[in-house]
Formats: structure tokens, sequence, C-alpha cells
């Protein structure tokens, strides 16, 4: 298979990020319970600081609007993505 190895090592990278991202995150829920503040290293720092964030409830929104307006207000753009699915021990798309 032409991309087997390219696949593969893109699944071993991916299984090291969550693992890190994980760890990342327990660590920085470690020092926002602190509360707010900076919290110095050596060559960085990290800032916690509380603040309010307004949100949009786009289900109560689309129920009052019509749909050409929702339409004409529509951007549409081009994604390219790329998923990293498993096999199962058949090697079937699990």
């Amino acid at each position: 298979m032409k991309h087997q190895n390219t696949v593969d090592h893109i699944a071993e990278l991916s299984a090291q990020i969550a693992d890190l991202n994980e760890t990342k995150k327990a660590l920085i829920e470690s020092l926002k319970s602190e509360g707010e503040g900076r919290y110095c290293g050596t060559e960085h720092y990290l800032q916690v600081s509380v603040s309010e964030r307004a949100t949009l409830d786009m289900s109560a929104v689309r129920k009052k609007l019509s749909r050409q307006f929702m339409v004409s207000h529509t951007r549409v753009t081009e994604v390219v993505t790329a998923s990293l699915k498993g096999y199962n021990k058949d090697r079937r798309v699990a």
C-alpha cells in the first residue's frame, strides 16, 4: 500500500498528541483552580482570567427569521478536511 507508512505515522502522532493534550488540560485546570493571576515559568507564563462571554441562541434566531433572510445571509466556503479512522482487527473500518 502506497501510503500505509504515512497513515500509520499520522495515527501514532495523533495518539501522542491526545496523551499530551490530556496532560496539558489537567495542568491548566490545576492552575485555573488556583484562581485569577499570572503563573510564571522560566521562559513562559500562563495568565488565568475570568470574563463573561455572550452567546447567541441560534435555535431561537432561526425561529424568528425567515428562510429567505437566512439563505441570503449564509456564507458558503469550501473546506478540505482529513480525518483519521481506525481499523478493527479484521482491517475493516471501525
